[in-house]
């Protein structure tokens, strides 16, 4: 199918992790078996470009995995890969930025602050020239010192006008707000810009990745693969993936330039 969609992608691909679907099993005191299924779809042509199945409940170490699939299925130079905020991850960023594929997600929220009605790190700005942080009231939070966690190298700033900051209470319980700056944060100050655009890439993402996964569901059942063991559940994810991609290729080319394409 190569050739046929050689002219076809724009370079921009999807990635979803709809479910974690489950295997099931009647044995007694038997436990509960799960594959996470991932996929990436070219949004132009919504064909689905690579797949894989893990038995992983989390997403954050598959998006340079699946994008770098992807890149390497399109045959492409640069790529850009949307994706939800299941799969953030700083140091799967910095892979796909350093393979020439930039990604635009969402940044999960972990603190419950904003919820509270108190400041979050959103509400504070960044000044490159300046290489300072503007709280809400308009004091500049300084940079004081970079440290290493967990393998990443994070700057620190504060200011000491937080004492008598009217808005204290809404900003921090101590005696300063602390902001902290990773090494490659201008990432996600670029994702957090691409998100605003009038494009809307997480609309995007939705309407063309989300509807090959919900077909193929409707195929399947929506319950449980029918294989067991990982080889096999692959294998039946992979023929699923196939039909519907054939199917994809016979509404966009036809059935006569498919049967030609094939054999090349």
């Amino acid at each position: 199918m190569d050739e046929a969609l050689a002219d076809a992608p724009d370079g921009q691909i999807s990635l979803t992790d709809p479910d974690a679907r489950a295997m099931a099993t009647s044995a007694r005191n038997s436990g509960l078996v799960g594959y996470n299924a991932q996929c990436a779809v070219d949004t132009e042509t919504h064909i689905i470009v690579t797949h894989d199945v893990t038995n992983k409940g989390f997403d954050r170490d598959q998006l340079s995995p699946m994008a770098l699939a992807a890149k390497e299925a399109l045959g492409r130079e640069d790529l850009h890969a949307l994706a939800d905020k299941g799969y953030y991850s700083g140091v799967e960023i910095v892979a796909c930025d350093k393979a020439g594929i930039t990604v635009t997600m969402p940044r999960p929220e972990t603190s419950g602050n904003r919820k509270k009605g108190m400041y979050v790190k959103a509400d504070f700005k960044y000044d490159p020239e300046r290489d300072v942080y503007i709280c809400p009231t308009g004091d500049a939070l300084t940079y004081r010192y970079t440290r290493e966690e967990d393998g990443l190298l994070v700057k620190r700033y504060w200011t000491s006008e937080c004492g008598s900051c009217p808005v204290k209470s809404r900003c921090t319980t101590g005696t300063e707000r602390r902001v902290t700056r990773w090494e490659y944060e201008h990432l996600v100050d670029e994702m957090r810009d691409r998100l605003r655009s009038a494009d809307d890439p997480m609309t995007l993402r939705r309407s063309t990745v989300e509807h090959p996964f919900e077909t193929i569901k409707a195929w399947m059942g929506s319950t449980h693969f029918l294989m067991r063991r990982m080889k096999n559940v692959r294998t039946e994810m992979a023929l699923n993936v196939l039909a519907y991609n054939i199917k994809r290729m016979v509404t966009l080319v036809g059935i006569k330039r498919l049967m030609s394409a094939i054999p090349a």
